[in-house]
């Protein structure tokens, strides 16, 4: 074989590897469908609505409050809530000698003291014969003005 018949053969086969090559490539972007945007169930905006977060949090102080942009709850509300979330602990059981939620018998002294006692005994606690009340329920970082939502919550709830 001559060099030039040589030069012709291994061209040939390197222009054959070359177009198989180009073959397998094209055929492995179709079935792999690259190239193209998959979108199963519609447009880039309503994925991004379908993935995005389920809440937020915001921060706001006292002037979005004050202009209405986080809504405040109502005394009778705030009372109840305070109630469920810390109250409940030892009001509801008569727990170290708590009048039982509702308890007409058991609040009525209490009732007959006034509001304003029942109000200083909540906030700064007390120790009495039949028990003994922590300050805020236990909780010190409950604002003094829902101690007293709390406490007037329970007090119509028993009268």
């Amino acid at each position: 074989m001559t060099d030039r018949d040589f030069l012709k053969t291994f061209s040939g086969l390197l222009a054959a590897l070359v177009a198989l090559t180009v073959i397998i490539f094209v055929v492995a972007q179709m079935v792999s469908g690259a190239g193209k945007v998959k979108t199963a169930q519609g447009d880039s905006s309503q994925i991004a609505e379908r993935i995005k977060p389920v809440g937020e949090l915001a921060m706001a102080g006292a002037a979005a409050i004050a202009n209405g942009v986080i809504p405040t709850a109502n005394a009778a509300d705030k009372g109840e809530q305070v109630y469920n979330t810390t109250c409940m602990a030892c009001h509801a059981a008569g727990v170290a000698g708590a009048p039982k939620f509702g308890d007409k018998a058991a609040w009525a002294p209490r009732i007959a003291q006034g509001m304003d006692t029942l109000h200083t005994h909540a906030i700064k606690g007390f120790q009495g014969k039949k028990g003994m009340m922590p300050p805020k329920g236990g909780n010190a970082s409950l604002p003094d003005a829902d101690v007293q939502a709390a406490v007037d919550y329970m007090v119509s709830k028993s009268k």
